[in-house]
């Protein structure tokens, strides 16, 4: 509990109208849903029981237990991310609202220009050694140098700095944004005094380089034990120190964790089906339309189940790597478009079930729609002469197919935009305007990405392009994708209902040539630069949902992606051996935080193999 610390949604200044107030919890948008001194969340079960095993699907493998490098070596055990702790802890009822985990408040001024968070004294990492400002400090300048995706997240984080026992204060390098403060909170803290130390063998430790030697964390699970690239078991931390913390009471109930490794989506369905796991997500739309009648369904031990995703929103689409001469003219990249046939794709292979994507913020209210309008319009005034014109003149809307007819429309109109831009057919060949083939290649690495690959193939064909496709393994899959040596992939940009400093690591120009950023696609656009800085610097919503709706706007019209589909659910099937409280409105499943192993149920439907 955040003793002493009082709820404000906006920085007021102390009595003495020196220094901004402390506060137990920080919001993007001024509403705080639970005051100081709360005793939990509404949405979990205080009285949850405590106990069981919870077996965790995991596809590919891993060799690396070092988060502070994931994303740029090696692929990390996602179970290792879970012994670790942030600053402060989203609540799932709420849309961009923070409460004290690590630290048991914050206070910033008005202008954004600082924050400092006060670390609580009961913390500890499993050591029994206190958490301190020096490994929050430590964690910060880590992962801004190990990592591409935190050196731009915080960018603007200039300085940290130890200012009190407890304290730890952020400085900005300019005031003016308002998610800083809220984003330091998501930071992942990391042991100093473990990483500057010795192993078993005695050799000193290197956070710059990956490593399967048991990490320490200070969170409610710790690695028990593991088998290298197969599976990694977690415990619950009998001492947690943070066990009565508002923000974790009725959560961390399984005694154990066990994250079993499979090679893709068809091995780990079998082995769901044969009990050797508790819950699989469901990604394909066939599998969950024909998979799943075997008789643990029949017989209702096993549930289907979908979660509304009102959490994020989301793009995914085949990426045209700019970084390719022959991506560069977006007439291509547009006829890319007009060549594929979603409408006949989610036919065949989807069973109807998917929409198409017309969005970089698709599921959102951020996603743009008509033609702008009052402040949307009046910042994309700012960048008009660097933005296509149609961006204020047509409403932005995918190909449609599905009919021969609709199909051999798009394709003429494909046809169309390459003779304008050049482009020409030579003995059934795409040829570039200095007469070199158009070829490229799909790069995937997984079964169903291969099969949406493959009925793209003789789309792009139709139009003269020399398409071929390349299955890799995991390894070499992750290598190609952070050194941007591939054609074409498939690739996911997950949207929060806020969008602030990470647009510079999805679109920004200096993510271009960083080694594992996700601008993949390569985007290097000044206008897209500046309207991301409106994202970032929106001083209220309405400011943010616009900003966003032109960035969007600009994205789109731009063609950097062929956009593929979505889905407004996450599917999932269970062994009925859980429970749980209704789940809040951001929480998806809920899965397994929010859930317990329900002893009766377990019993009723029989032992796990």
């Amino acid at each position: 509990m955040a003793a002493g610390i009082p709820a404000m949604s906006s920085a007021q200044a102390d009595p003495g109208g020196s220094e901004p107030a402390w506060r137990h919890a920080l919001s993007l948008f001024g509403d705080i849903k639970y005051p100081a001194g709360f005793q939990r969340f509404d949405y979990v079960n205080p009285d949850a029981p405590k106990g069981g095993v919870a077996r965790i699907i995991s596809l590919g493998t891993y060799d690396n237990f070092n988060v502070a490098v994931m994303g740029v070596k090696g692929s990390i055990a996602p179970a290792a991310i879970m012994i670790y702790e942030t600053l402060m802890s989203r609540s799932q009822d709420e849309i961009a609202t923070e409460y004290g985990l690590l630290a048991e408040g914050a206070s910033h001024p008005d202008d954004y220009s600082w924050v400092i968070y006060r670390l609580r004294k009961e913390a500890r990492w499993h050591d029994g050694k206190p958490v301190t400002p020096e490994d929050v400090i430590f964690s910060l300048e880590t992962l801004k140098k190990q990592s591409p995706f935190y050196s731009s997240y915080y960018r603007h984080v200039t300085k940290a700095e130890k200012t009190g026992e407890r304290d730890v204060k952020f400085t900005f390098d300019a005031p003016g944004n308002r998610e800083l403060p809220h984003i330091v909170g998501e930071l992942l803290v990391l042991p100093k005094h473990y990483w500057e130390g010795t192993d078993s063998q005695g050799r000193k430790r290197d956070v710059s380089a990956t490593t399967l030697e048991k990490p320490l964390g200070s969170g409610a699970y710790r690695i028990a034990d593991f088998v290298a690239g197969r599976s990694v078991r977690l415990e619950r931390v009998k001492d947690y120190w943070g066990a009565k913390l508002p923000v974790q009471i009725g959560q961390n109930n399984f005694d154990e964790l066990r994250f079993e490794f499979f090679r893709d989506n068809v091995v780990a369905l079998e082995a769901f089906k044969a009990d050797q796991a508790d819950w699989i997500t469901e990604n394909s739309a066939k599998q969950w339309a024909t998979a799943y009648d075997f008789p643990a369904v029949t017989e209702k031990r096993v549930v289907k189940q979908e979660f509304p995703i009102n959490d994020s929103g989301r793009m995914q689409g085949f990426v045209l790597n700019l970084r390719r001469a022959q991506f560069k003219d977006a007439r291509l990249r547009r006829a890319f478009n007009f060549a594929f046939d979603f409408e006949e794709m989610n036919k065949q292979l989807f069973y109807g079930q998917y929409k198409r994507i017309n969005s970089y913020f698709e599921g959102t209210e951020l996603a743009s729609s008509g033609l702008p309008q009052g402040q949307e319009l009046e910042l994309l005034e700012t960048v008009r002469d660097k933005v296509p014109p149609e961006v204020f003149t047509t409403p932005y809307t995918n190909p449609i197919g599905g009919n021969p007819e609709a199909v051999r429309a798009n394709l003429r109109e494909a046809t169309r935009l390459l003779k304008e831009a050049g482009f020409e057919v030579r003995e059934r060949k795409l040829v570039d305007p200095s007469g070199k083939p158009v070829t490229v290649e799909i790069l995937v690495q997984d079964p169903s990405s291969e099969r949406i690959a493959l009925f793209f193939k003789p789309s792009l064909e139709r139009i003269g392009v020399t398409a071929s496709i390349r299955v890799v393994d995991d390894v070499q899959y992750e290598n190609r994708i952070r050194s941007f040596d591939f054609d074409i992939i498939t690739d996911l940009w997950g949207q929060s209902l806020s969008p602030g400093n990470e647009q510079r690591e999805f679109w920004g120009s200096q993510a271009v040539d960083q080694q594992g950023s996700k601008n993949t696609i390569g985007i290097k656009n000044p206008a897209v630069d500046a309207l991301i800085e409106k994202v970032i610097f929106a001083k209220d919503r309405a400011s943010l949902v616009a900003a966003t709706k032109a960035l969007d706007r600009v994205l789109l019209w731009n063609f950097y992606v062929v956009p593929q589909f979505g889905y407004p659910y996450a599917r999932y099937a269970l062994w009925d051996r859980f429970g749980h409280a209704e789940l809040p409105k951001y929480a998806r499943s809920g899965l397994p935080s929010l859930w317990w192993y329900d002893v009766d149920k377990a019993n009723r439907i029989g032992k796990r193999s």
